[in-house]
């Protein structure tokens, strides 16, 4: 990574490192309350598209990295989103049921790694574990000087690492949008997973639907196909208005939710 870049992200990281006042939240989880906040691009409480097992899904808002065919291009930009304290945060995903850990999504994480860092924190003495996207290498990670960084990255079971890299596009790993792109294991977690003879992440890239009121919501690696139909306006255009109000925002391999508004029944693309 160049110098302009780690100036860059330390930007960013900077930027996310705003406190606000809020009201102590309740928890026998805790023994001290933060007052570090996220920019929240999105939640989603329980979801099996995105890492191993049951997991809670938190992507953030904001990115310092632009990768070409990023299926996320409506988080990148530094604004304002939904805005949570850690814990809010914290409360809410300990209380969410049979899950087995978190994961870290957006946007790029690492641009608010002082606040991550302690919420992974919290959730990891409740034994949850935590998974991070980045699009920041590994050895880039733990060669910044950043301290926020090796906060987070002490605080991380499983890290999927690197930009995407829309050339090296992959649908033969569940969980990984491009063939640069490793599964890093930085704690014992999940040093079973390494040993399962056909690769504990092999098979096609997944995504899951769900219905939200008037929306179709997509999370996971949605085909690149699939993101192209989503991302047509024509689509939409000639659709009655009845069925489609406006396009949709798609994801794939930097992870995201897209949504259809619809006033009547979903469109299912296959």
């Amino acid at each position: 990574m160049s110098l302009a870049l780690d100036i860059m992200a330390t930007k960013y990281a900077d930027r996310y490192s705003t406190t606000m006042s809020h009201k102590q939240i309740e928890g026998n989880f805790m023994n001290q309350h933060s007052k570090l906040v996220l920019n929240v691009a999105e939640r989603l409480s329980c979801t099996e598209a995105e890492g191993p097992g049951k997991r809670y899904a938190l992507w953030v808002q904001g990115c310092p990295l632009r990768c070409p065919g990023c299926c996320n291009p409506h988080m990148l930009a530094v604004k304002d989103a939904t805005w949570l304290s850690v814990d809010e945060l914290a409360q809410e995903i300990c209380n969410t049921e049979e899950i087995e850990g978190v994961t870290f999504i957006g946007g790029e994480p690492f641009a608010q790694a002082e606040a991550l860092a302690e919420l992974a924190q919290i959730i990891r003495s409740q034994g949850l574990s935590v998974m991070v996207f980045s699009g920041f290498t590994y050895k880039y990670l733990q060669d910044s000087a950043h301290p926020a960084y090796q906060r987070l990255l002490a605080n991380i079971d499983l890290l999927v690492d690197g930009p995407y890299i829309k050339s090296k596009h992959s649908t033969e790993r569940r969980w990984i949008g491009s063939t640069n792109q490793n599964i890093r294991f930085l704690s014992d977690r999940y040093a079973h997973l390494k040993s399962e003879a056909d690769g504990w992440d092999s098979g096609t890239n997944t995504i899951e639907l769900r219905l939200k009121g008037d929306q179709l919501f997509i999370n996971g690696f949605p085909h690149p196909d699939l993101n192209a139909l989503l991302n047509n306006p024509s689509l939409f255009n000639n659709l009655n208005s009845s069925h489609a109000t406006q396009p949709a925002t798609t994801s794939n391999s930097s992870k995201m939710g897209s949504s259809i508004q619809s006033s009547s029944k979903p469109i299912l693309v296959e």
